[in-house]
C-alpha cells in the first residue's frame, strides 16, 4: 500500500505511453496487412493459390504461439519489477529483424525458395509480434483498475494505432512507380517502420507506470480450465465473434482497396484518399469516446454505429461509382460512412475485452489476463489467416490476375464490388454478435464498474 502511494497518479504520461505501445505494433502490422499480399504476388511472383495456403499454415502457427506465449506470460515472470515489460523488450528486438526479413526482395529465388522464405519469415515475425502484443494487451490491467481510466487507455491505444495507419495512407505515393509496386521501395519502408516501432516500444517502457499490485505469485491454472473460462464467458464469446468477423472481412481486405484504385480507377496513388476517409470517423469520435460510453454503454454504441455502416455499404453497391474523379468522390465519401462502425469498434474493443477478462476473474477468482487475452488473440490471428486466404481466393474468383499489370474492365469492376461486399458481410456479423451474443449491456456495465470501485 505504501508503495502504491509513492507512485505517480494515473495521468497523461500513462495514456501517451500506452499509445506508444500500439503505435509500435501497428508500424509493423499495418505494413504487413496492407502490403504483404501485394508484395509477394506482384513483386516476388507467388500465385494467389500459393499465398492462400502459406497464409493459412502460418496463421495456424501464429494462433498456436499466441496461446503458448500467453501461458508463458502468466506462469513465468522473467523480470523482477514487471510481469509484462521484459517480454515486450525481447519481442521488440525480434520484430525489427523479422519485419525487415519479411519485405526482403527475393524475386530471384526459385519458386520453392520464395515459398519457404515467405513462410519462414512470416512465422518468425508472428512469434515476435505475439511476444509484444499479448503482454501489451494485458498491461492495462496493472496500470489502473478504474473502469473509466481503462476506457481512456483503450481510446489512446487507438490513437497510437492511428499514426502508423496515417503513414500507410501516404505510402502509395512512395512505393508505386508508374502505377507498379516497387519491391526495393517497400524494403526501405520496412526498415524505417521497424526502427520507428522499436523506439515506440522503448517509450512505452519508460512512460507507463504499473500501479495495480497482484499477489506476488504465478497462478497455477490448467489449460483446460482457462479454455473453459473463455467459452463459458458469453460476453467474451460475443466480442470474439465480432472480432473474427471484422478481421476476416474488414481488416484482411485492406489490400483490395489498393487494387480498386490501381485497376478500377487506374491511379494507385489516390488510394490514400480512401484510407484518409476511413480514419476520419476515428479522429472525430476519439475525443468523445469516454463520455458517450458513459451515457449509453459500449454495446449500444457499437451496435448502432455498426448498423449505420451496414446500411451505407449496401447503398454503395447501388450507387453510380464510375471509374473517374466523380466516382472516386462517391466511393471515398461512401467508405467514410461504411468505416464508422469499424472505427468505433477499434476504439472501444480493448476496453470490452478488459471487461470480459475482469468478469471472468470475478466469477472464478483467478487471474488469467495473459492466458485469456492470448485465447482471444488466438482467434484474432486465426481470423487473419482465414481472411487473407479468403481475400486471395475471392480475387481469383472475380477474375483478378496477380501477374498482370492491367486487368480487364469486368475484373476491375468486380474487384471494386468485392471489396464493398466483404466490408458489409463483416460488419453485419459484428452487429448481430453484439446484439444477440454479447451480454454486458449498459446496466451490467454500471453494476460491474461499481463492483470494481468498491
Amino acid at each position: 500500500m505504501d508503495n502504491q502511494k509513492r507512485l505517480n497518479p494515473f495521468g497523461m504520461r500513462d495514456k501517451i505511453g500506452y499509445a506508444f505501445g500500439d503505435m509500435g505494433c501497428n508500424f509493423s502490422f499495418q505494413l504487413v496487412s496492407s502490403y504483404m499480399y501485394l508484395f509477394y504476388t506482384q513483386c516476388i511472383g507467388l500465385s494467389a493459390k500459393h499465398w492462400a495456403w502459406i497464409i493459412v499454415v502460418s496463421k495456424v502457427w501464429d494462433a498456436i504461439n499466441d496461446v503458448i506465449i500467453g501461458n508463458m506470460v502468466d506462469r513465468k515472470q522473467i523480470g523482477k519489477k514487471s510481469k509484462f515489460m521484459p517480454w515486450i523488450s525481447i519481442g521488440s528486438v525480434m520484430l525489427v529483424a523479422f519485419s525487415i526479413m519479411l519485405f526482403t526482395p527475393v524475386g530471384d529465388f526459385s519458386d520453392m525458395g520464395k515459398i519457404l522464405w515467405c513462410l519462414l519469415s512470416y512465422c518468425l515475425w508472428s512469434v515476435a509480434y505475439t511476444m509484444i502484443n499479448v503482454p501489451y494487451g494485458s498491461l492495462h490491467s496493472v496500470i489502473t483498475d478504474d473502469p473509466k481510466q481503462r476506457t481512456t487507455l483503450s481510446t489512446f491505444r487507438s490513437i497510437g494505432a492511428a499514426l502508423p495507419a496515417v503513414l500507410v495512407m501516404i505510402l502509395p505515393k512512395i512505393v508505386y512507380e508508374n502505377n507498379v509496386l516497387s519491391a526495393n521501395r517497400l524494403f526501405i519502408v520496412s526498415i524505417v517502420f521497424s526502427v520507428a516501432a522499436f523506439f515506440a516500444f522503448f517509450a512505452l517502457r519508460k512512460m507507463v507506470t504499473e500501479r495495480v499490485v497482484r499477489e506476488n505469485k504465478v497462478e497455477k491454472v490448467s489449460y483446460i480450465s482457462t479454455v473453459k473460462s473463455f467459452f463459458t464467458n458469453r460476453a467474451m464469446v460475443g466480442i470474439t465473434i465480432a472480432t473474427v468477423a471484422v478481421v476476416v472481412f474488414y481488416n484482411s481486405s485492406m489490400s483490395v482497396n489498393n487494387l480498386v484504385f490501381q485497376f478500377y480507377f487506374n491511379d494507385a496513388s489516390k488510394s490514400s484518399l480512401a484510407m484518409i476517409a476511413s480514419y476520419l470517423p476515428l479522429v472525430a469520435f476519439m475525443p468523445f469516446a469516454s463520455n458517450i460510453v458513459a451515457k449509453i454503454g459500449k454495446k449500444k454504441l457499437l451496435t448502432g454505429s455498426g448498423l449505420v455502416s451496414v446500411i451505407a455499404g449496401i447503398a454503395m453497391l447501388f450507387l453510380p461509382i464510375t471509374p473517374d474523379m466523380k466516382g472516386i468522390i462517391i466511393y471515398v465519401v461512401g467508405l467514410m460512412f461504411v468505416n464508422t462502425g469499424c472505427c468505433v469498434f477499434q476504439i472501444i474493443v480493448w476496453a470490452m475485452v478488459a471487461d470480459c477478462i475482469e468478469d471472468s476473474y470475478r466469477k472464478k477468482g483467478v487471474r488469467e489476463e495473459g492466458s485469456l487475452y492470448a485465447l482471444y488473440s488466438f482467434f484474432r490471428k486465426l481470423a487473419q489467416g482465414i481472411g487473407s486466404a479468403l481475400v486471395a481466393l475471392s480475387l481469383s474468383a472475380v477474375g483478378y490476375v496477380e501477374s498482370a499489370d492491367v486487368q480487364t474492365a469486368e475484373a476491375s469492376k468486380n474487384i471494386k464490388n468485392l471489396y464493398i461486399i466483404l466490408l458489409v458481410v463483416g460488419l453485419s456479423i459484428m452487429v448481430l454478435s453484439m446484439k444477440f451474443v454479447y451480454n454486458i449491456g449498459f446496466k451490467e456495465e454500471r453494476e460491474f464498474n461499481n463492483d470494481i470501485k468498491e
